[in-house]
């Protein structure tokens, strides 16, 4: 907790929070790489799926 007006507080991440930083960038990374494909699969799913 900070000594501010409003009380503020700064969190951080434990070591093991920190070890996905890694793993998460890289799948981030495909997701962007492949959003237009994603999408498109979803668009398709979406219209066969029954209502």
């Amino acid at each position: 907790m900070l000594p501010t007006s409003p009380v503020g507080v700064e969190y951080s991440l434990t070591s093991l929070g920190e070890s996905l930083r890694e793993p998460f960038a890289h799948l981030y990374d495909w997701t962007v790489a492949n959003a237009s494909e994603i999408q498109a699969r979803q668009r398709d799913y979406d219209q066969r799926a029954p209502r």
